[in-house]
Protein backbone atom coordinates (compact mmCIF):
# COMPACT_ATOMS: atom_id res chain seq x y z
CA UNK A 1 0.00 0.00 0.00
CA UNK A 2 1.11 3.42 -0.71
CA UNK A 3 0.13 5.95 2.01
CA UNK A 4 0.41 10.01 2.80
CA UNK A 5 0.61 10.79 6.71
CA UNK A 6 1.30 14.23 7.35
CA UNK A 7 2.33 14.73 10.59
CA UNK A 8 1.66 17.86 12.90
CA UNK A 9 4.36 17.58 15.76
CA UNK A 10 3.00 20.67 17.14
CA UNK A 11 4.21 22.09 21.00
CA UNK A 12 6.18 20.44 23.86
CA UNK A 13 6.79 16.72 23.72
CA UNK A 14 4.46 16.54 20.53
CA UNK A 15 8.01 16.29 18.26
CA UNK A 16 9.81 14.08 20.24
CA UNK A 17 6.84 11.61 20.87
CA UNK A 18 5.73 11.89 16.84
CA UNK A 19 9.04 11.31 15.90
CA UNK A 20 9.23 8.28 17.64
CA UNK A 21 5.77 6.88 16.07
CA UNK A 22 7.03 7.91 12.54
CA UNK A 23 9.33 5.64 12.73
CA UNK A 24 7.49 2.65 14.02
CA UNK A 25 5.36 3.20 11.21
CA UNK A 26 8.50 2.91 8.58
CA UNK A 27 9.46 -0.17 10.35
CA UNK A 28 6.39 -1.68 9.78
CA UNK A 29 6.20 -0.12 5.68
CA UNK A 30 9.56 -2.33 5.52
CA UNK A 31 8.41 -5.09 7.22
CA UNK A 32 5.05 -5.82 5.67
CA UNK A 33 5.72 -3.83 2.20
CA UNK A 34 4.25 -0.49 2.24
CA UNK A 35 5.12 3.06 0.93
CA UNK A 36 4.43 5.28 3.80
CA UNK A 37 5.13 9.23 2.63
CA UNK A 38 5.59 11.59 5.54
CA UNK A 39 4.60 15.48 5.52
CA UNK A 40 5.48 17.76 8.47
CA UNK A 41 3.31 20.78 8.67
CA UNK A 42 3.09 23.30 11.68
CA UNK A 43 0.31 23.78 14.05
CA UNK A 44 -0.16 24.96 17.70
CA UNK A 45 1.78 27.62 19.09
CA UNK A 46 5.00 26.89 16.49
CA UNK A 47 2.14 27.81 13.79
CA UNK A 48 1.23 31.15 15.87
CA UNK A 49 4.58 32.09 16.16
CA UNK A 50 5.31 31.42 12.61
CA UNK A 51 2.50 32.51 10.92
CA UNK A 52 0.04 34.70 13.48
CA UNK A 53 -2.22 31.65 13.42
CA UNK A 54 -2.67 27.78 15.09
CA UNK A 55 -3.37 26.47 11.51
CA UNK A 56 -2.94 27.72 8.36
CA UNK A 57 -5.33 27.44 5.77
CA UNK A 58 -2.53 25.68 3.70
CA UNK A 59 -1.84 23.36 6.40
CA UNK A 60 -5.64 22.49 6.54
CA UNK A 61 -5.47 21.88 2.80
CA UNK A 62 -2.53 19.61 3.45
CA UNK A 63 -4.21 17.66 5.64
CA UNK A 64 -7.57 17.51 3.49
CA UNK A 65 -5.45 15.65 0.68
CA UNK A 66 -3.51 13.57 3.10
CA UNK A 67 -4.61 9.65 3.76
CA UNK A 68 -4.15 10.61 7.58
CA UNK A 69 -3.37 12.85 9.93
CA UNK A 70 -0.65 12.10 12.70
CA UNK A 71 -0.88 14.48 15.83
CA UNK A 72 1.84 15.54 18.31
CA UNK A 73 0.36 18.07 21.34
CA UNK A 74 -0.21 21.63 21.35
CA UNK A 75 -0.40 24.48 23.75
CA UNK A 76 2.63 25.83 26.47
CA UNK A 77 3.17 28.16 28.79
CA UNK A 78 4.35 31.21 26.63
CA UNK A 79 0.75 31.34 24.83
CA UNK A 80 -0.86 30.29 27.69
CA UNK A 81 -3.57 33.66 27.81
CA UNK A 82 -7.25 32.89 28.00
CA UNK A 83 -7.62 35.75 26.75
CA UNK A 84 -5.69 36.02 23.49
CA UNK A 85 -7.76 36.36 20.52
CA UNK A 86 -5.16 33.81 18.88
CA UNK A 87 -4.34 30.30 20.91
CA UNK A 88 -2.42 27.34 19.91
CA UNK A 89 -6.27 25.19 21.05
CA UNK A 90 -8.06 27.09 17.96
CA UNK A 91 -5.85 24.68 15.48
CA UNK A 92 -7.63 21.48 17.00
CA UNK A 93 -11.13 22.79 16.76
CA UNK A 94 -10.26 24.11 13.38
CA UNK A 95 -8.36 21.19 11.95
CA UNK A 96 -11.67 18.98 13.36
CA UNK A 97 -13.86 21.12 11.70
CA UNK A 98 -11.90 21.41 8.51
CA UNK A 99 -11.94 17.71 8.82
CA UNK A 100 -15.18 16.88 9.62
CA UNK A 101 -14.08 14.35 11.76
CA UNK A 102 -17.30 13.93 14.81
CA UNK A 103 -16.25 10.75 17.03
CA UNK A 104 -13.07 11.03 19.11
CA UNK A 105 -12.35 7.38 19.85
CA UNK A 106 -10.06 6.92 23.29
CA UNK A 107 -9.77 3.17 23.94
CA UNK A 108 -8.47 2.29 27.63
CA UNK A 109 -7.03 -1.26 28.73
CA UNK A 110 -4.39 -1.51 31.55
CA UNK A 111 -1.56 -3.62 31.14
CA UNK A 112 -1.70 -5.91 33.69
CA UNK A 113 2.19 -4.90 34.36
CA UNK A 114 1.13 -1.89 35.15
CA UNK A 115 -1.70 -1.92 37.54
CA UNK A 116 0.69 -0.76 40.34
CA UNK A 117 1.29 2.54 38.28
CA UNK A 118 -2.79 3.55 38.85
CA UNK A 119 -4.36 4.90 41.58
CA UNK A 120 -6.60 1.89 41.88
CA UNK A 121 -6.15 -1.13 43.00
CA UNK A 122 -6.00 -4.12 40.84
CA UNK A 123 -9.06 -5.57 41.51
CA UNK A 124 -10.76 -3.00 40.35
CA UNK A 125 -8.56 -3.05 37.16
CA UNK A 126 -8.41 -6.57 36.12
CA UNK A 127 -10.66 -7.09 33.03
CA UNK A 128 -10.77 -3.64 32.04
CA UNK A 129 -11.21 -2.57 28.16
CA UNK A 130 -13.21 0.66 27.34
CA UNK A 131 -13.77 2.37 24.46
CA UNK A 132 -15.17 6.01 24.78
CA UNK A 133 -16.60 7.64 22.06
CA UNK A 134 -17.10 11.19 22.07
CA UNK A 135 -18.79 13.65 19.76
CA UNK A 136 -16.79 16.48 18.68
CA UNK A 137 -18.45 18.81 16.30
CA UNK A 138 -21.51 20.06 18.78
CA UNK A 139 -22.58 20.91 22.41
CA UNK A 140 -20.92 23.85 24.59
CA UNK A 141 -17.76 24.07 22.87
CA UNK A 142 -19.30 25.24 19.13
CA UNK A 143 -22.15 26.82 20.50
CA UNK A 144 -22.68 30.63 20.29
CA UNK A 145 -20.92 32.57 22.69
CA UNK A 146 -21.13 35.93 24.21
CA UNK A 147 -20.17 38.42 27.04
CA UNK A 148 -21.68 41.67 27.40
CA UNK A 149 -21.67 44.51 30.40
CA UNK A 150 -25.06 44.58 31.91
CA UNK A 151 -26.85 46.74 34.98
CA UNK A 152 -26.28 43.60 36.99
CA UNK A 153 -22.71 42.57 35.95
CA UNK A 154 -20.77 41.15 33.36
CA UNK A 155 -23.11 38.79 31.61
CA UNK A 156 -20.78 35.25 29.69
CA UNK A 157 -23.32 33.08 27.71
CA UNK A 158 -22.32 29.59 25.97
CA UNK A 159 -24.88 28.04 23.86
CA UNK A 160 -25.38 24.28 24.57
CA UNK A 161 -26.76 22.69 21.31
CA UNK A 162 -27.04 19.57 19.02
CA UNK A 163 -29.05 18.74 16.21
CA UNK A 164 -30.54 14.99 16.15
CA UNK A 165 -28.12 14.00 13.01
CA UNK A 166 -25.18 15.07 15.22
CA UNK A 167 -26.11 12.82 17.55
CA UNK A 168 -27.07 9.65 15.40
CA UNK A 169 -23.78 9.39 13.50
CA UNK A 170 -21.72 9.36 16.71
CA UNK A 171 -24.14 6.75 18.63
CA UNK A 172 -24.21 4.61 15.50
CA UNK A 173 -20.70 4.61 15.19
CA UNK A 174 -20.45 3.44 18.54
CA UNK A 175 -23.13 0.95 17.69
CA UNK A 176 -20.93 -0.56 14.95
CA UNK A 177 -17.78 -0.31 17.15
CA UNK A 178 -19.73 -2.42 20.38
CA UNK A 179 -21.22 -5.31 17.64
CA UNK A 180 -17.25 -6.31 17.07
CA UNK A 181 -16.78 -5.89 21.01
CA UNK A 182 -18.44 -6.94 23.84
CA UNK A 183 -22.17 -5.82 22.34
CA UNK A 184 -22.79 -3.08 24.89
CA UNK A 185 -23.24 0.50 24.19
CA UNK A 186 -23.62 2.66 27.45
CA UNK A 187 -25.01 6.33 26.41
CA UNK A 188 -24.24 8.84 28.73
CA UNK A 189 -26.36 11.95 29.37
CA UNK A 190 -27.79 14.35 31.94
CA UNK A 191 -31.35 13.46 30.70
CA UNK A 192 -33.34 14.66 34.14
CA UNK A 193 -32.09 18.53 33.08
CA UNK A 194 -31.19 19.07 30.14
CA UNK A 195 -33.31 19.47 26.84
CA UNK A 196 -30.29 18.40 24.57
CA UNK A 197 -29.50 15.56 26.82
CA UNK A 198 -33.11 14.44 26.32
CA UNK A 199 -32.79 14.63 22.68
CA UNK A 200 -29.57 12.55 23.11
CA UNK A 201 -31.15 9.74 25.38
CA UNK A 202 -34.50 9.40 22.69
CA UNK A 203 -32.33 9.57 19.49
CA UNK A 204 -29.70 6.74 21.34
CA UNK A 205 -33.00 4.62 21.69
CA UNK A 206 -33.87 4.50 19.23
CA UNK A 207 -30.19 3.84 17.53
CA UNK A 208 -30.72 0.83 19.90
CA UNK A 209 -33.86 -0.19 19.10
CA UNK A 210 -32.66 -0.60 15.17
CA UNK A 211 -29.79 -2.86 17.06
CA UNK A 212 -31.01 -5.53 19.86
CA UNK A 213 -28.09 -7.55 18.94
CA UNK A 214 -26.06 -4.72 21.06
CA UNK A 215 -27.51 -3.62 24.65
CA UNK A 216 -27.95 -0.24 25.67
CA UNK A 217 -27.84 1.17 28.97
CA UNK A 218 -28.63 4.78 29.57
CA UNK A 219 -26.47 6.40 32.36
CA UNK A 220 -26.52 10.43 33.68
CA UNK A 221 -22.87 11.42 33.47
CA UNK A 222 -22.57 11.84 36.99
CA UNK A 223 -23.15 8.40 38.07
CA UNK A 224 -20.81 7.19 34.94
CA UNK A 225 -17.71 9.23 36.34
CA UNK A 226 -18.39 7.00 39.76
CA UNK A 227 -18.74 4.01 37.74
CA UNK A 228 -15.60 4.67 35.74
CA UNK A 229 -13.99 4.97 39.34
CA UNK A 230 -15.56 1.68 40.94
CA UNK A 231 -16.44 -0.73 38.43
CA UNK A 232 -14.87 0.49 34.97
CA UNK A 233 -14.80 -3.42 33.58
CA UNK A 234 -18.80 -2.85 33.75
CA UNK A 235 -18.59 -0.84 30.47
CA UNK A 236 -17.57 -1.58 26.80
CA UNK A 237 -18.32 1.29 24.78
CA UNK A 238 -19.35 4.49 26.19
CA UNK A 239 -20.60 6.95 24.07
CA UNK A 240 -21.63 10.40 25.26
CA UNK A 241 -21.85 14.30 24.05
CA UNK A 242 -18.85 16.71 23.67
CA UNK A 243 -18.18 18.10 26.76
CA UNK A 244 -18.92 14.99 28.84
CA UNK A 245 -16.95 13.19 26.55
CA UNK A 246 -13.93 15.41 26.96
CA UNK A 247 -13.96 15.46 31.21
CA UNK A 248 -14.63 11.54 30.99
CA UNK A 249 -12.05 10.52 29.14
CA UNK A 250 -9.33 12.42 31.16
CA UNK A 251 -11.02 10.40 33.94
CA UNK A 252 -10.39 7.02 32.54
CA UNK A 253 -7.44 7.65 31.63
CA UNK A 254 -6.04 7.43 35.17
CA UNK A 255 -6.79 3.52 35.03
CA UNK A 256 -3.69 3.17 32.76
CA UNK A 257 -1.42 4.60 35.07
CA UNK A 258 -0.28 7.49 32.95
CA UNK A 259 -1.92 9.65 30.12
CA UNK A 260 1.09 9.32 27.95
CA UNK A 261 0.23 5.41 27.71
CA UNK A 262 -3.26 6.53 25.89
CA UNK A 263 -3.95 7.40 21.85
CA UNK A 264 -7.12 8.62 20.42
CA UNK A 265 -8.29 8.64 17.49
CA UNK A 266 -10.98 11.46 15.27
CA UNK A 267 -12.96 10.09 12.52
CA UNK A 268 -15.19 11.40 10.30
CA UNK A 269 -17.28 10.13 6.82
CA UNK A 270 -14.80 9.01 4.41
CA UNK A 271 -11.98 12.06 5.11
CA UNK A 272 -8.56 11.49 6.53
CA UNK A 273 -8.36 10.50 10.25
CA UNK A 274 -6.89 12.37 13.24
CA UNK A 275 -4.38 10.67 15.28
CA UNK A 276 -2.73 11.58 18.48
CA UNK A 277 -1.73 10.52 22.21
CA UNK A 278 -4.54 12.15 24.82
CA UNK A 279 -1.38 14.11 26.54
CA UNK A 280 -0.38 17.64 26.52
CA UNK A 281 2.32 19.13 25.65
CA UNK A 282 3.98 18.75 29.14
CA UNK A 283 6.53 21.59 28.37
CA UNK A 284 7.82 21.02 31.91
CA UNK A 285 9.72 18.18 30.19
CA UNK A 286 10.27 19.34 26.17
CA UNK A 287 13.52 18.97 25.08
CA UNK A 288 14.58 16.37 27.76
CA UNK A 289 14.03 12.62 25.74
CA UNK A 290 12.47 11.53 28.71
CA UNK A 291 8.12 11.73 27.65
CA UNK A 292 6.16 8.09 27.06
CA UNK A 293 6.22 7.82 23.23
CA UNK A 294 3.55 5.16 23.64
CA UNK A 295 0.81 6.60 23.26
CA UNK A 296 1.63 8.33 20.56
CA UNK A 297 2.59 4.78 19.17
CA UNK A 298 -0.50 2.87 19.83
CA UNK A 299 -1.94 5.98 17.59
CA UNK A 300 -0.41 5.32 14.91
CA UNK A 301 -1.67 1.64 15.31
CA UNK A 302 -5.41 3.30 15.34
CA UNK A 303 -4.17 5.37 12.03
CA UNK A 304 -3.43 1.56 10.13
CA UNK A 305 -6.29 0.03 11.70
CA UNK A 306 -8.98 2.75 11.08
CA UNK A 307 -7.45 4.94 7.97
CA UNK A 308 -5.30 2.69 5.91
CA UNK A 309 -7.49 -0.59 7.15
CA UNK A 310 -4.47 -2.46 8.29
CA UNK A 311 -5.46 -4.58 10.74
CA UNK A 312 -2.73 -7.13 10.77
CA UNK A 313 -0.24 -3.78 11.25
CA UNK A 314 -1.63 -2.31 13.93
CA UNK A 315 -2.16 -5.70 15.84
CA UNK A 316 1.69 -6.30 15.35
CA UNK A 317 2.05 -2.55 16.73
CA UNK A 318 -0.10 -3.19 20.03
CA UNK A 319 1.57 -6.92 20.08
CA UNK A 320 5.23 -5.25 20.66
CA UNK A 321 3.84 -2.40 22.99
CA UNK A 322 2.63 -4.91 25.22
CA UNK A 323 5.68 -7.27 25.01
CA UNK A 324 7.89 -3.98 26.13
CA UNK A 325 5.20 -3.13 28.85
CA UNK A 326 5.74 -6.92 30.13
CA UNK A 327 9.65 -6.88 30.01
CA UNK A 328 9.67 -4.48 32.47
CA UNK A 329 10.69 -1.53 29.72
CA UNK A 330 9.44 2.25 31.22
CA UNK A 331 9.64 5.91 30.90
CA UNK A 332 10.04 8.05 33.49
CA UNK A 333 6.29 8.72 34.27
CA UNK A 334 6.03 5.17 34.99
CA UNK A 335 8.75 4.78 37.35
CA UNK A 336 11.13 4.00 34.84
CA UNK A 337 14.55 5.33 33.39
CA UNK A 338 14.18 4.72 29.52
CA UNK A 339 14.70 7.92 27.40
CA UNK A 340 11.80 8.55 24.59
CA UNK A 341 14.32 7.03 22.43
CA UNK A 342 14.83 4.14 24.20
CA UNK A 343 11.28 2.66 24.57
CA UNK A 344 10.74 2.99 20.94
CA UNK A 345 13.40 1.12 20.26
CA UNK A 346 12.56 -1.55 22.17
CA UNK A 347 9.54 -1.40 20.87
CA UNK A 348 10.06 -1.38 17.59
CA UNK A 349 12.88 -4.56 18.41
CA UNK A 350 9.66 -6.40 19.35
CA UNK A 351 7.77 -5.57 16.10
Amino acid sequence: MNAHILTLPGDGIGPEVTGEAVRVLQTIAQQFGHEFTFTERLMGGCSIDRYGVALTDETLADCKGSDAVLLGAVGGPKWDDPMAKVRPEQGILALRKGLRVFANLRPVKPHPALFDASPLKPERLAGVDVLVLRELTGGLYFGLKSREQTASGVRAVDTLEYYDYEIQRVVELAFRLAAGRRGKVTSVDKANILESSRLWRQTAAAIGAAHPEVALEHMLVDTASMRLIASPASFDVLVTENMFGDILTDEASVLAGSMGMLPSASLGSGGPGVYEPIHGSAPDIAGKGIANPVGAILSAALLLRHSLRLEREAVAIEAAVDAAIAGGCRTADLGGKLTTRQMADEIISRL
